[in-house]
């Protein structure tokens, strides 16, 4: 074998997403920390980014010594820190904490297509910074009371196994439905926290957007996240749970973009990846038969929206091709 392999397909492949992500996160950050109002939250956002901007780099010198063409992803063209603030009442930390989570399946995902020791190393290091930010990130929501947790609830003493079909069916005719379990809850409240981020993040990116084609874009998209939290309230409400809220996270009045449309489009198109994984578990773990059929739709409705979006991203020039096979 060589001394120094050179990197695999999906070596090539993972690293050049990675570089989008991580461009895209440290872009935001410069106008995050610039506005940030909590010196706890400038803090853990300032930490991140000394931590992660020499990975940013290292990927690049893999790309260079490879001969490969080093991704152009988001630089400072893509943002303007003078601008008023776009989101206020702790967003900041409440957006850094979800893209985090969306990091660290990435990562896990990516350390499975890892192969040369120094890519692995790579994502080993980066799951460690992305698992502590999280975490500093959650901690601090739940003691400034952004971050409301799932419902507590009365658990049966004994272990139970299910008896008959009827357990996954929503309606019993003699018991009527099913209680939901504590799987089924996790998700739904899941669903709930990330679609409520998602909906003020969006909404915002719609109200400063240059274009009048990608505002409409994202008004759709504020939209249908409203929809997901609104039927999966419902399904709580039905259940006699109490339904999530956060008294933090709202977007300003201001209509001055902080970032490019450019930006704002990569970044709802990550969020709209994420909403697919997290349905795809949700329905995979629900054994309540009206669950899955409200999270299928919700799956395709998302689906579309993200292929609109990735025509107009095209349309635009927005859209990096991740590097290309030579045909032969």
């Amino acid at each position: 074998m060589p001394e120094s392999p050179r990197l695999s397909s999906s070596e090539i492949g993972i690293l050049w997403m990675t570089y989008q992500q991580k461009t895209m996160i440290l872009t935001m950050l410069e106008y995050f920390i610039e506005k940030a109002d909590d010196p706890e939250a400038k803090q853990i956002m300032t930490n991140l980014r000394s931590t992660m901007q020499p990975y940013v780099g290292k990927i690049e010198s893999m790309y260079r010594a490879e001969d490969l063409p080093v991704p152009i992803g988001f630089t400072k063209e893509d943002v303007n820190k003078g601008v008023p603030k776009l989101f206020d009442n702790g967003f900041d930390i409440m957006f850094l904490r979800l893209v985090e989570e969306i990091t660290m399946g990435m990562h896990t995902l990516n350390l499975s297509m890892s192969y040369r020791p120094d890519v692995t190393l790579l994502y080993q290091e980066l799951t460690q910074i992305t698992q502590k930010c999280y975490d500093d990130c959650t901690q601090f929501l739940l003691t400034k009371g952004y971050l409301p947790k799932s419902p507590y609830v009365a658990v049966q003493k004994q272990v139970e196994h299910a008896k008959g079909t009827n357990y996954i069916s929503m309606f019993n005719p003699i018991k009527g439905k099913r209680a939901l379990n504590t799987v089924e809850i996790a998700h739904i409240h899941h669903s709930i926290e990330s679609n409520v981020t998602g909906m003020q993040m969006i909404f915002g990116f719609a109200q400063s957007a240059t274009h009048q084609e990608i505002s409409n874009y994202f008004h759709k998209g504020g939209e249908l996240a409203k929809g997901v939290v609104k039927e999966m309230s419902e399904v709580f409400l039905q259940n006699d749970l109490p339904v999530p809220s956060t008294a933090g996270g709202n977007f300003t009045t201001s209509k001055i973009p902080p970032f490019s449309d450019k930006l704002m489009m990569y970044c709802v198109s990550l969020f709209c990846s994420f909403s697919l994984g997290g349905n795809s578990l949700g329905t995979a773990f629900s054994l309540r038969n009206d669950l899955p059929v409200k999270l299928t739709v919700f799956m395709k409705d998302v689906f579309e929206y993200a292929h609109e979006g990735a025509k107009i991203m095209i349309k635009h020039g927005w859209m990096e091709e991740p590097p290309q096979t030579i045909k032969h």
